[in-house]
């Protein structure tokens, strides 16, 4: 996937967050597009490949099956974690369905990335890097108690890489499953994932 960057012309890369939040909600994207906040810039994300979405298609199938009533799974959730000036379009969200209900239906706020439970990202060969540091970190400093890695470009290799236990803007546990394997989710979220019927 490639970043087209969206910038003001009067006010170059450092603005405030307000103001990014503020042209963040008043953007008016394509349909399959995200729109993410990093780096004092606006960053415009085209749609995935198809394979990405039959992994996202096979992580939510799961999760739906063993996740409590209370949990919801979503795919185009903005989250953010204001004091770092980050505002991330993850692929799959699990957050309380009561926040979301709660949510200002007149406002498009993203949510408070604390408030997640599980981000699930999925690499695609223009950002695979981001989504194994900048936003490893980022979800570590949130925190989100469970970043679920999905990383198809891996130099060694099609992995899933479940990180949990933030502390001190780092994740203190990591379990590093090749494609083939199944990753098995903790509690909430129960269930495991067969990688092995994740499409190439």
């Amino acid at each position: 996937m490639t970043a087209a960057m969206a910038e003001n012309d009067r006010t170059p890369h450092c603005r405030p967050w307000d103001d990014l939040l503020h042209a963040w909600r008043e953007l008016d994207v394509p349909e399959g597009w995200r729109a993410e906040i990093d780096g004092g810039q606006i960053l415009v994300v085209p749609p995935p490949h198809a394979h990405h979405n039959g992994i996202a298609e096979s992580v939510q199938r799961v999760l739906y099956r063993t996740l409590p009533e209370e949990l919801g799974v979503y795919q185009t959730l903005g989250i953010h974690i204001a004091p770092l000036g980050k505002l991330y379009v993850p692929d799959l969200v699990i957050m309380p369905r009561a926040l979301i209900a709660a949510a200002d239906p007149d406002i498009s706020d993203p949510v408070d990335a604390a408030e997640a439970l599980l981000v699930v990202e999925i690499t695609s060969k223009s950002n695979a890097k981001d989504d194994r540091t900048k936003k490893l970190w980022a979800y570590a400093h949130a925190p989100v108690p469970r970043y679920l890695l999905i990383d198809r470009f891996d130099e060694h290799g099609p992995t899933a890489t479940l990180f949990g236990g933030p502390q001190n803007g780092a994740y203190k546990h990591s379990e590093r499953i090749p494609f083939g394997e199944q990753v098995k989710l903790p509690e909430p979220f129960g269930g495991v994932l067969d990688t092995a019927a994740f499409p190439g």
